[in-house]
C-alpha cells in the first residue's frame, strides 16, 4: 500500500470439489495453482520426521489437464492418535498460519472419529488418516496455502458418492460416517457413483478452513488449478478444483473512516405476519446480520407487502441467505455488493447509581445501549432520558481521561 485511500487485499482460495476431493487432490490443485512444491518440502521438513517425499506429475482426467501430488511414505505402523498428532504439530518448526490450519484439521477430524465410535477425541485411533501419507497430505495442503499467501478458504458444495466402500473397519457407507459428521451444515452434492469422491481428509480440509461454502466469492481471479485424483472416472473428470484471486478485505481504513465490502440480502415478502417479520429480523440479528430493515412496499394487483433487507459480511452470507428462506418462506432472495464508509468505534461500561450500562463511543456520537438505560431507570425510578444523559456524560469522561 502507497497511502490510506488504496484498498486493503485480502487472497482467497475457493475449491469447487464437483467431483468430490481428498487431501492429495486439494494439494494437487494448489500445487497446479502455483504453490511451489520447494517450499511445501521444506515446510514438511520442519514436521522433524524422515520416511516420506513428495513429489508431482503432470496428467489427465477426463481430457482436463491437471496436477497430481506423489506422496510416498511406505511405514509400517500408522495408527496414531489425535493427542500424539497433536504433540508432533505443537512441537514442530512449522510457520505459525501452517500449524494452526494443520491442527485445526486433525482436530476436526478427532471430533468427528470422536463421535463415530463413540470415545473422546483424545482416545480417538487415526487408521487412514494417521498414516504418515495423510499427514504429509494434509500439512503439505497448509504449506501451499502459506505458499500462495491465501488469507481466506472458500468452497462449493461438496459432492459425494453413494454405495459401500471398504475401510480399516471393514465395510461402510458411502459417503463414509465421518464424512457425513465433518460436512453437517456444509453444502452437499450427491452422485450416483459407487466411489469415495470425498474422503475424510477431504471433508475435513473444507469443514476445519472453509470460511463460507457456496458460489465463487467476488473476487479478481489470479490463477486455478486441477487437482488430479488416483482414478479416471469415465463420464466425469476425477478433480478437485481451485481458484485463486483477490477481493478487497473486510475493512479498509482511510483517513479517519473505515470502508467495507459488504452484501446487502433482499427480498420482497406479502404473506407474513407482523409477529413472524419481527422475529425473523431478531433471528437475523442474532445469526450475525450488520443490520436488518423492512420497508413496507405495494406489490402487483395492489397487495401490502415488505421488502426484508439485511446487511452482512461475506463469511455470512450463505448462512443468513438460508435462515431467511427458512424463517419468511420467500422463492428468492437478491444479492448485491455495497460499500459501506463508517466511523471507527468502541464500547465503554460505565455506571450509574450502582447500574452497569454500556455506551457505544465514536468520533461524532456517544449512544447509550437503550436496553441498559430502560432496565436502569426502572430500577432507580428515573426516566430513560435522564439515565441516558448520565450515561453518555460519564462515557465522555472517561474516554477523555
Amino acid at each position: 500500500m502507497t497511502d490510506s485511500a488504496e484498498t486493503n487485499t485480502a487472497t482467497i482460495a475457493w475449491f469447487q470439489p464437483f467431483s468430490g476431493i481428498a487431501g492429495d487432490m486439494a494439494l494437487g490443485a494448489l500445487l497446479d495453482a502455483g504453490a511451489d512444491l520447494g517450499y511445501i518440502i521444506s515446510t514438511l521438513e520442519g514436521l522433524g520426521i524422515t520416511g516420506w517425499s513428495l513429489d508431482s506429475e503432470r496428467t489427465q482426467r477426463h481430457s482436463l489437464a491437471a496436477t497430481r501430488a506423489l506422496v510416498d511414505a511406505p511405514e509400517q505402523h500408522h495408527h496414531r492418535k489425535w493427542r500424539d498428532i497433536s504433540e508432533l504439530l505443537k512441537d514442530s518448526d512449522l510457520p505459525d498460519r501452517v500449524r494452526d490450519r494443520a491442527h485445526r484439521i486433525f482436530e476436526a477430524l478427532a471430533i468427528a472419529e470422536a463421535h463415530v465410535h463413540g470415545v473422546e477425541p483424545d482416545e480417538v485411533h487415526f487408521h487412514e488418516v494417521g498414516a504418515l501419507d495423510a499427514i504429509v497430505d494434509i500439512v503439505g495442503c497448509c504449506a501451499a496455502l502459506e505458499s500462495l499467501g491465501i488469507d481466506i478458504v472458500a468452497s462449493a458444495p461438496v459432492a459425494v458418492g453413494t454405495g459401500t466402500i471398504t475401510a480399516a473397519h471393514g465395510i461402510l457407507p458411502n459417503p463414509p460416517p465421518a464424512v457425513v459428521r465433518l460436512l453437517e451444515g456444509v453444502p452437499t452434492t450427491g452422485i450416483d457413483i459407487g466411489l469415495e469422491l470425498t474422503t475424510p481428509t477431504g471433508a475435513a480440509i473444507v469443514a476445519a478452513l472453509a470460511k463460507t461454502v457456496g458460489p465463487m466469492p467476488s473476487m479478481t481471479i489470479r490463477s486455478s488449478g486441477f487437482g488430479a485424483g488416483t482414478r479416471d472416472i469415465p463420464d466425469r473428470a476425477n478433480v478437485t478444483h481451485v481458484v485463486i484471486g483477490s477481493a478487497r478485505s473486510s475493512a479498509v481504513v482511510s483517513g479517519n473512516t473505515n470502508v467495507e465490502e459488504l452484501t446487502e440480502l433482499s427480498t420482497n415478502i406479502d404473506d407474513i405476519t407482523g409477529e413472524l417479520l419481527a422475529h425473523a429480523i431478531s433471528e437475523l440479528l442474532s445469526a450475525g446480520a450488520l443490520d436488518v430493515w423492512a420497508i413496507p412496499i405495494v406489490m402487483k394487483k395492489g397487495r401490502p407487502a415488505h421488502s426484508l433487507n439485511i446487511l452482512a459480511r461475506q463469511e455470512t452470507v450463505a448462512e443468513l441467505t438460508e435462515l431467511l428462506f427458512g424463517l419468511t418462506g420467500t422463492l428468492g432472495v437478491r444479492a448485491t455488493t455495497v460499500q459501506r464508509t463508517f466511523q471507527p468505534r468502541s464500547v465503554v461500561e460505565v455506571e450509574v447509581d450502582g447500574q452497569k450500562i454500556s455506551v457505544k463511543v465514536g468520533p461524532s456520537r456517544v449512544k447509550a445501549e437503550f436496553d441498559d438505560v430502560a432496565s436502569a431507570a426502572r430500577t432507580l425510578g428515573r426516566s430513560p432520558a435522564d439515565v441516558a444523559a448520565a450515561a453518555e456524560a460519564l462515557a465522555r469522561h472517561q474516554v477523555d481521561n
